[in-house]
């Protein structure tokens, strides 16, 4: 196989293109994680609700997420020269669907709500990671990574920003208030991309892009790839909706100091998702993946039964390596199978993969209120044990980087 070839027209900006897409990243994972991480626990207990109606909230904003995703990866890949239009609409429609819910009086009411938080958010990554993907053919893995060091900057921040809010404003007034930065952001986002220069081709039409999603799913490996996202995403999902849960009811923490814990997490992942990403194509996707899988397996296992003191913050640091990083690369891998197809879509195959992982939060919360919530942490290191193995025994291609090294 030969090295990928770089053309002058996709290094034409292209760093540009990167800094704006790792900075609309970082806004709106400050938005998720300030919700997912400290508002979220402030509406359970501010609603009563039990941890299966928690985790039921969890799913619709999954599903709706989901739902979006598929639509964004066609219309990421269809009209690839709309990216800066597209990017400002998710963060617009982000803040108004936190100013909804903020406004939510009960839990069925909520529930909708959900829904629409799971739009905005799940507009931005194919577009924005299909721009980086053709753009960066040659160091995709380590671009991609950037785009989720940028989400890792905005886990960092998030829960600290929303837990010092809580200090001057209900949960309700924090979610209402938020939605006049994310319609600024939206603006600037739109204006700073539109002057990106390169000229980005789409598919040339509908019938192309499904001619494009049929050759595709005709590739096993990428199917098999999806689906061992599936089980990642399930094991990860119940960790990251109930680990809040655990520390600010269990545990009795603070709003301030779970913020604390979690931020601290995200820090390791600004410095782990860049190394992870080099690595990987330096050596191979899998060569990273599956030691790495392994690991948070058994940092999830050792959440069940971490003495809340030094052996949690270590465990919950290590696992700061690992939540995000990780989903970058199985990115860059399917993007590797995929080749030069449909690249936003191929995005959102792999968020989308997440569907089959909608209902693990559900699942979890049926787990807490029968058995604790600490219970929910060994069932998210069995399945992801399971998804280490599975992608064990799957063959992915090399990378461009092992390629020009004369690996192919």
């Amino acid at each position: 196989m030969e090295a990928t070839f770089v053309t002058q027209e996709q290094k034409r900006g292209r760093n540009q293109l990167a800094a704006i897409v790792v900075l609309g990243h970082a806004i709106k994972h400050i938005y998720n994680s300030g919700l997912q991480s400290i508002l979220l626990p402030e509406i359970k207990l501010g609603l009563a609700l039990s941890a299966t109606q928690f985790g039921t909230l969890a799913f619709s904003r999954q599903l709706m997420g989901w739902t979006t995703t598929v639509a964004a990866g066609y219309l990421g890949d269809r009209f690839a020269n709309r990216a800066p239009l597209m990017l400002g609409i998710s963060m617009t429609l982000m803040g108004i669907a936190y100013f909804v819910a903020g406004s939510a009086p009960d839990y069925w009411t909520m529930l909708g709500a959900m829904l629409l938080v799971g739009i905005g958010p799940s507009m931005y990554h194919p577009p924005a990671i299909g721009a980086l993907s053709r753009r960066f053919p040659d160091k995709r893995g380590f671009a991609i990574s950037l785009h989720g060091t940028g989400g890792s900057i905005g886990e960092v921040l998030g829960p600290l920003i929303a837990a010092s809010a809580l200090t001057i404003l209900m949960w309700r007034h924090v979610l209402q208030v938020s939605m006049f930065p994310a319609i600024l952001a939206g603006f600037l986002l739109w204006s700073m991309m539109r002057s990106v220069p390169g000229e980005v081709p789409g598919t040339a039409s509908t019938g192309a892009y499904f001619r494009s999603i049929a050759a595709l799913l005709k590739k096993g490996p990428l199917v098999v790839l999806v689906l061992i996202t599936a089980l990642r995403s399930m094991g990860q999902s119940a960790i990251v909706v109930f680990l809040p849960v655990y520390l600010r009811e269990d545990l009795e923490f603070s709003a301030g100091k779970v913020a604390m814990y979690l931020a601290m997490a995200q820090f390791v992942g600004i410095f782990a998702q860049p190394a992870m990403g080099h690595f990987s194509d330096r050596f191979g996707r899998k060569v990273v993946i599956v030691p790495a899988l392994m690991v948070m397996s058994i940092l999830f296992f050792a959440l069940t039964f971490a003495d809340p003191g030094v052996q949690l913050v270590l465990t919950i640091l290590g696992l700061g390596a690992f939540l995000y990083s990780l989903h970058t690369i199985f990115i860059a891998a399917a993007m590797d199978i995929a080749g030069g197809e449909v690249q936003s879509t191929v995005v959102s195959l792999i968020y989308g993969a997440s569907f089959l992982g909608t209902m693990s939060p559900v699942l979890a919360g049926l787990i807490a209120d029968n058995y604790g919530t600490n219970i929910v942490f060994s069932y998210g290191g069995a399945v992801t044990m399971v998804a280490a193995l599975a992608l064990s025994r799957l063959k992915l291609p090399k990378t461009a980087t092992q390629m020009a090294d004369g690996g192919g």
